[in-house]
Formats: structure tokens, sequence, C-alpha cells
């Protein structure tokens, strides 16, 4: 059982392995710039906004952790402490590398996508309050603007019939960071190999059968993917230094 006069440690894991195809050719999605920053410094930045994160954890292209170091040793994150893991080959993988290294005392664990660098400290706040509370695993989520149809999959260009149309008040559009008990997240990793159905790391707890609850999001917790996406971001993170101060 939790000792109740110890105070609850937060930390949070961003995986930065992945190569960001989709932006092109060149330097892994998180080392792109983003308003002449690094979209990962950003990323580390939006968790270090949170007074309850005491840790982050940045897990790195597999041989480029050093590198990763030495780039982020060149910002300040205030009094947020910094590691820095290399990651393996694929994203599950990569994440249980973070959650190896969190010290004892932690007991909510974000994971993170290095590739949403804009969101707001209020969500990330929230969803570590709504841990806190007794929820297992929580994700801030968005309701759909678009009507969404399954369709039987094609080769790329053809035609595709549709299959059915889900009622899109029940569906939600999951952003990060998600937020676990430490212990449940841990067992999932460990029971849930990969490539059984789950897409992120609320579906491996779904799929232990433990409840996942949803708070809201926010419009500026996009994942910059494409180049549209990163002209997008551009535009925010332009607004926010011209009205909020943000640096």
């Amino acid at each position: 059982m939790p000792d109740p006069s110890r105070p609850i440690r937060t930390a949070a894991v961003i995986p930065a392995a992945g190569r960001g195809v989709r932006l092109g050719p060149g330097a892994p999605k998180a080392l792109r710039t983003l308003g002449g920053t690094p979209m990962l410094v950003h990323a580390v930045r939006a968790m270090a906004a949170s007074r309850a994160v005491s840790l982050v954890v940045v897990v790195a292209p597999p041989d480029g952790a050093p590198e990763v170091r030495t780039l982020l040793d060149e910002h300040s994150f205030g009094r947020t402490e910094l590691l820095v893991v290399p990651g393996g080959e694929t994203r599950q993988e990569s994440v249980r590398r973070g959650l190896d290294a969190l010290p004892d005392g932690i007991d909510v664990v974000l994971v993170h996508d290095a590739a949403r660098p804009l969101v707001p400290v209020d969500t990330v706040d929230a969803v570590i309050a709504t841990v806190r509370s007794g929820a297992p695993a929580v994700v801030p989520a968005l309701p759909l603007a678009d009507t969404v149809k399954q369709v039987e999959p094609r080769p790329r260009g053809e035609a595709e019939p549709v299959t059915g149309t889900p009622e899109r008040a029940l569906l939600r559009a999951v952003q990060t960071p998600q937020g676990f008990d430490r212990e449940t997240l841990l067992k999932a990793h460990d029971t849930v190999v990969e490539g059984e159905g789950a897409t992120d790391d609320a579906g491996l707890v779904e799929r232990l059968g433990a409840p996942v609850v949803v708070v809201p999001g926010h419009e500026e917790a996009f994942k910059v993917t494409r180049p549209l996406d990163l002209v997008l971001a551009e535009a925010v993170l332009a607004r926010r230094r011209a009205t909020d101060g943000y640096v």
C-alpha cells in the first residue's frame, strides 16, 4: 500500500526515437525545429511547465543519446530533473526503457509524444490530477468534428467500400500526455505483447481489462506529423510569443 504521508511524485517519459518519415527526409521528427527550437525541447518544456512533474525521461534514438543530451543541456527546464536514455527498435520498447530508468518513489507516469510540442500545462495538470484521484489510466481527448467511415481497405489509390458509420458522439480523438499509475503501466508493458492491437499505452492498459478514463484535451495539443501540421504549429507558437511571452 502507498504511504499516505509521502508526497506523490510524477515523472514524464517522452519517446523520441522515431524517424518521422511523414515529415520528409532529414533529422528525426522530434529534432525538427519549431520557431527555431527543436520540437523535443518544446515537448520537454511542456511537461516541465507542470509543477507536479519532477522528472522528465527522454528516450533518444538508439545511437543518439549523447547528442540528444548535449542538445537538451543547451536549454533550461527550470527545477525539473532530466534523464536521457537510448531507445529501442519500436515505440513500446522505447517507452519500456524509459520506465526502467525511473527511480523509486515515482507514483504517476506520463507518456507524451515528442511530436505534440504545444500541449498546454492545464491539460497536463488535469491528467495528473485524475490519476492522483484514483484512475489507473487517463487520456486527454477531443470530440470528433468530422464524420468517420469504416471501410474495407484497398490498395492505395483505389476506391474503398464503406462498411459502416460509427456514431460520432461516442468517439474521441486521443492526445497525450497519457497518465498512469506506475504499477498499472508496468504491468501492461510486461503483459501485453507488441502488435496485439494496442496502438498507444492506454491501449495496453485496456488489454489488461483495467479502466481508462478520458479528460478534455486541447486543440493546441495536436500532433505534428505532416508538413501542414508544422505550418499550423508555427502559427500557434508565433501567437503565444506575441501574447503570452512564450520563449
